[in-house]
């Protein structure tokens, strides 16, 4: 990051550009057990998987939508999770390979997300999928387009309805940076607190130098602050998630300027915890992965009560010697962590049995 920083100050590469030079270098292992199929929904590239074996009835689908803070992340990067959920769950795997950094900003990543799901929702049965038993599945970034996305098809009852959201460490809300989870884990990779307010910033094109403003909740109105804050307060984390040092909430004071640049994030479809009750009480079950040590931990947390007063039913695992992007080393030996390999397998059999 120190290198793409300078990189980007001498106006040599941006720091988007910069680290998807890395990712590109990732091989692909081949699954002889899954068919791997390229193809685009309109301008949107897919890859779909599926297993070898011939089913004599309509499979299962999970439509997957990757992580990397609209900077990493592709279909090969994710090429690996993709096979691993189709053979291990038998079924078919959607992989959505959305547009980035640094020449797409929002909303280009939702409705890339949301044109190609629609797409593939009108066709199920020339894909030989189940209309009964469709999943949504993200992690990180992803994560977030399936809370948005899933929200929005709510309000399209003329397609079929999604059985099951998988949400990753999902980003929920880019409002309060002092919860917990933000406190306690500001440094922690693969995701410190300077690096997700650089990659919300790029995304929502948000100058850089109103991510104090940010941190510090100077750009939280008090009326918006007294309506949210039902949401969006530590007071929903549960005491066992605080730490000898944790502090409540304590907002700088505020910056009328660095609210105006920024307000748009209020907006439920960047702010997905944000949405209206009755939109909440039409989503579907919902299973939840959260990292103890992860600045977007409690992001989890607070979707998961929002999700469970509105009776929604809510499964949820928890890694306690997890981090942010684990589930991304699950097959990258010898850089995987005992930690990807349990979410990993988390997921995969809360689909398999559950879904």
């Amino acid at each position: 990051m120190v290198l793409g920083n300078i990189l980007e100050k001498l106006r040599i590469c941006s720091i988007p550009r910069f680290l998807q030079f890395f990712q590109d270098l990732i091989l692909i292992r081949k699954d002889p057990n899954v068919v791997v199929t390229d193809m685009h929904f309109g301008t949107v590239p897919v890859r779909l998987f599926k297993p070898k074996e011939v089913s004599s009835k309509y499979r299962r689908c999970i439509i997957f939508y990757h992580g990397g803070g609209a900077i990493f992340g592709s279909l090969d990067t994710y090429h690996g999770l993709g096979s691993f959920l189709a053979h291990e769950t038998d079924s078919l795997v959607l992989l959505v390979g959305y547009r980035k950094l640094p020449d797409y900003h929002h909303p280009v990543l939702f409705k890339d997300c949301l044109n190609a799901t629609i797409y593939f929702l009108k066709n199920l049965e020339i894909f030989g999928v189940d209309p009964s038993r469709v999943v949504l599945c993200g992690d990180s970034l992803g994560g977030w387009a399936v809370a948005t996305v899933t929200q929005v098809l709510t309000s399209m009852p003329n397609l079929p309805r999604i059985q099951t959201q998988v949400l990753i460490y999902p980003i929920l809300h880019v409002i309060n940076f002092q919860l917990p989870s933000y406190q306690q884990n500001k440094n922690v990779p693969f995701l410190t607190s300077d690096m997700l307010l650089m990659c919300i910033c790029k995304y929502l094109a948000i100058d850089l130098s109103w991510t104090d403003a940010m941190s510090t909740g100077a750009v939280i109105p008090l009326d918006k602050w007294k309506k949210y804050r039902k949401w969006l307060s530590s007071d929903n984390i549960p005491g066992r998630f605080w730490r000898q040092g944790t502090q409540p909430e304590v907002f700088g004071p505020f910056n009328e300027a660095a609210y105006l640049e920024t307000k748009h994030v209020w907006n439920a479809e960047i702010s997905p915890l944000l949405a209206d009750d009755k939109i909440i009480a039409q989503l579907p079950k919902t299973f939840l992965v959260s990292c103890e040590h992860d600045v977007l931990r409690d992001d989890a947390l607070l979707y998961k009560k929002r999700l469970e007063d509105q009776g929604i039913p809510v499964s949820w695992y928890h890694a306690e010697d997890g981090f942010h992007a684990c589930i991304n080393l699950f097959d990258k030996q010898p850089f995987s962590f005992p930690c990807s390999m349990k979410v990993t397998n988390a997921v995969a059999h809360y689909i398999k049995y559950m879904c």
